[in-house]
């Protein structure tokens, strides 16, 4: 199973193992990152579940659709690394993927 790690804002770290075909947000709650809120469950419609991808794995991850660039406007702190959690599917290739939360999630 593919291991990512989830950086808090306050610094606590969970390294965590992910099912592959779920997704990042998923593999946060099962594994209770406080920082991932998820208020809409993953329909990309929220923006409460925005993380920052490690630089070393935003190309692996790729970019943000179209939908999920329209949410990230919405949200807080954006970065050109953001991206919500419940559009990015764990594959293999994300084995060691680190993505940190930011200080807030909310509208």
């Amino acid at each position: 199973m593919p291991k990512i790690t989830f950086i808090e804002h306050d610094g606590t770290v969970h390294e965590v193992e992910a099912e592959i075909g779920a997704t990042v947000m998923e593999t946060a709650l099962r594994n209770d990152v406080s920082s991932i809120v998820a208020e809409c469950g993953g329909g990309c419609t929220c923006a409460t579940c925005h993380v920052y991808v490690d630089e070393a794995w935003t190309a692996i991850v790729g970019p943000p659709s179209a939908d999920e660039e329209a949410e990230l406007d919405a949200a807080f702190e954006v970065r050109d690394n953001s991206r919500l959690s419940c559009q990015i599917k764990v594959t293999e290739a994300l084995d060691g993927l680190i993505v940190r939360t930011p200080s807030y999630q909310g509208r």
